[in-house]
C-alpha cells in the first residue's frame, strides 16, 4: 500500500467551514448545531474526502472525526442526487458498539437535516424488525456493527452491492474486539470501486495491514502523535490499595468539584458490585455494560446526560461511543491491561476544546500496568500520593524511584520463581525446617535458623515487559 503521508499541524490554521469547500446546505446545519470553527482533523480531511481519495485519518477521541467524514460524504451524495435501491445503500458506516453507531447516526441527521439524506442505524442487542423494516427501501447511509450486520445480510434483509462509500470508524477497537473476520466478510461484498475512509485514534501494525488490503493509495492525516491524549485533560494517579479504592472513590466522589464522571472498571460484574457499593454510600450510580438491555444503556445515558447526573460506571466497550458534553472528571478504578485502552478512557472527557481531569487508582498488581501506559505516553502521570513503602526502601519502591520497575530480586525465590508466601528456606513446616537446618548448619549457622538473604543492588531492576502482561479477552458485541 503506498500512503501520501501529510504532516502534522500543531496548529489549526484560522479557517472556517465555508473555507473547506462545504456546500450552503451543510453550513447552514452546523450553524444550527453550533459549530463555527473546524477541528484539525476536519480541516485536514475535509478536502481530500470531497476530491474522491481514500484516507487513514489518525486523530485523539473527541476531535470532531464524525463530521470530518460525515460532511464530505454528505455533500458528495447530495451532488448526483441518486437514491438507493430497496435493501441497499450508497454509504456504509462501521463502527464497534451500539452507542457508537447511534451516535453516528445521530450525526449524519442532523448534518444532512437540510440535503435530503437519509439513514439508518444497525446494531444487536435489540429487535431486527424495526431495523429491516428501515431498510426496506433502501437509505443513503447506513450504520452498523459488524455483527448484526452479517446476520442481516445472511438473511436477505440487506444488501451491499451498491456500496459507493466505506468509512472503518474505530478500527483498532474492532480488532481489538474480534470483528476481523467479519469485517473481511463485508468487504468481500463490497463493489471494488469505491471510497474508502478509515479512522482510528491509534494506528498500530494490525490497522495498517487492514488499510493495506481495503484502501487504495490512501492519503495519511494525523493531527496529533499517536496515543497522544488531549493536551485539555489533566492526568493524576492516586496510589491506593485495592481494598482501600471504594471508599477513596467514595471521598472524591463527594468533593462538588466532581460534576459529571464516568468511572471505568474492566469488567461487569466490577461495574455492578461498585454500583451496589456506591448506592450503599448514599451516591447516585447507573452501571452500563454489554450485559445491560440496550433500553437499560439509553436510560443510564439519557440520565448521565441530565442535569442531575448519576455518577456512570462503565466497561471500556460499553463506553465508546458515549459522547457527553462537558464530562468534568474520568475515573480509572482499575487500570486497563492494554495502554491503548487508557487513551480511549480519558478521551471521554477534554472533548472538543473544553478541559477534563482524568484521576487513576493504582495498587501494588497495577504497577507495572501503570509503567505500561506511562511508556506509552512517553512521560510520567503525576502522582498524588507516595507509593506505599517507597520512603522504607522495600518492595514497593516508587515509580519516579525506580522508573516504573522492580528490583530483580524482589518477590522471587533464589530459583528465580515467585516467592509463594513463607519459603521452605525459612523452616516453615517440619520438613522445611530440617531441611533448613540442614543446609544452614553445613555452612556454619545454627541449626534450625533462617539464612540472610542479601538485598538486590539498587541499580538491579529488571524491566517488566508489557508483553507479560495478562491481556483480557473482550467479548464480541451483538
Amino acid at each position: 500500500m503506498n500512503t501520501t503521508a501529510s504532516p502534522p499541524t500543531t496548529e489549526a490554521p484560522a479557517t472556517t467551514f465555508a473555507d473547506l469547500g462545504l456546500s450552503a446546505h451543510l453550513l447552514e446545519a452546523l450553524a444550527a448545531e453550533g459549530y463555527s470553527v473546524p477541528t484539525p482533523i476536519q480541516i485536514r480531511a475535509v478536502p481530500p474526502l470531497l476530491a474522491g481519495r481514500d484516507l487513514i485519518g489518525c486523530a485523539q477521541t473527541g476531535t470532531g472525526k464524525t463530521a470530518a467524514f460525515a460532511l464530505p460524504l454528505i455533500q458528495r451524495m447530495r451532488a448526483d442526487n441518486q437514491r438507493a435501491a430497496a435493501r441497499r445503500c450508497r454509504a456504509l458506516v462501521l463502527a464497534p458498539t451500539r452507542e457508537l453507531a447511534g451516535q453516528i447516526h445521530q450525526g449524519f441527521l442532523a448534518y444532512g437535516r437540510f440535503a435530503g439524506i437519509t439513514a439508518a442505524v444497525i446494531y444487536g442487542g435489540v429487535s431486527q424488525r424495526p431495523q429491516a423494516a428501515a431498510m426496506q427501501r433502501g437509505v443513503d447511509v447506513l450504520i452498523a456493527t459488524p455483527g448484526r450486520l452479517v446476520d442481516l445480510v445472511g438473511q436477505r434483509l440487506v444488501d451491499l452491492r451498491s456500496v459507493e462509500y466505506l468509512v472503518l470508524d474505530e478500527a483498532d477497537r474492532m480488532l481489538d474486539m474480534g470483528f476481523i473476520h467479519a469485517i473481511r466478510r463485508i468487504v468481500a461484498m463490497l463493489p471494488t470501486d469505491r471510497q474508502t475512509l478509515l479512522f482510528s485514534a491509534t494506528v498500530p501494525a494490525e490497522v495498517r495491514e487492514l488499510a493495506q488490503d481495503f484502501l487504495r493509495n490512501p492519503l495519511e492525516v494525523k493531527t496529533a502523535p499517536q496515543a497522544t491524549p488531549a493536551e485539555t485533560v489533566t492526568q493524576s494517579v492516586w496510589f491506593v490499595p485495592k481494598r482501600d479504592k471504594k471508599a477513596k472513590l467514595v471521598e472524591l466522589l463527594r468533593d462538588k468539584a466532581m460534576g459529571r464522571v464516568i468511572v471505568f472498571t474492566r469488567t461487569k460484574h466490577g461495574a455492578d458490585k461498585l454500583h451496589r457499593d456506591l448506592d450503599k454510600a448514599g451516591i447516585a450510580a447507573a452501571a452500563i455494560h454489554g450485559n445491560k438491555s440496550q433500553n437499560h444503556r439509553e436510560r443510564a445515558l439519557a440520565a448521565f446526560k441530565s442535569p442531575r447526573p448519576p455518577v456512570l460506571i462503565a466497561t471500556d466497550i460499553a463506553a465508546r461511543g458515549i459522547d457527553v458534553d462537558h464530562v468534568s472528571h474520568v475515573v480509572n478504578y482499575e487500570l486497563p491491561h492494554e495502554p491503548e485502552t487508557y487513551i480511549h478512557r480519558i478521551g471521554r472527557t477534554g472533548r472538543a476544546g473544553q478541559t477534563g481531569e482524568a484521576v487513576s487508582f493504582c495498587d501494588h498488581e497495577e504497577r507495572p500496568r501503570l509503567a505500561a501506559i506511562e511508556r506509552l505516553l512517553r512521560r510520567q502521570i503525576p502522582q498524588l500520593n507516595v507509593p506505599p513503602h517507597a520512603a522504607d526502601g522495600g518492595e514497593e519502591r516508587s515509580i519516579e524511584a525506580a522508573g516504573g520497575r522492580r528490583p530483580s530480586g524482589a518477590g522471587r525465590s533464589r530459583s528465580g520463581q515467585p516467592s509463594r508466601g513463607p519459603s521452605r528456606q525459612q523452616g516453615s513446616g517440619q520438613r522445611g525446617g530440617q531441611r533448613s537446618g540442614q543446609r544452614s548448619g553445613q555452612r556454619g549457622s545454627p541449626r534450625g535458623a533462617p539464612r540472610e538473604v542479601s538485598a538486590p543492588a539498587p541499580a538491579a531492576v529488571a524491566t517488566t515487559a508489557a508483553s507479560k502482561l495478562p491481556r483480557k479477552k473482550h467479548r464480541r458485541a451483538l
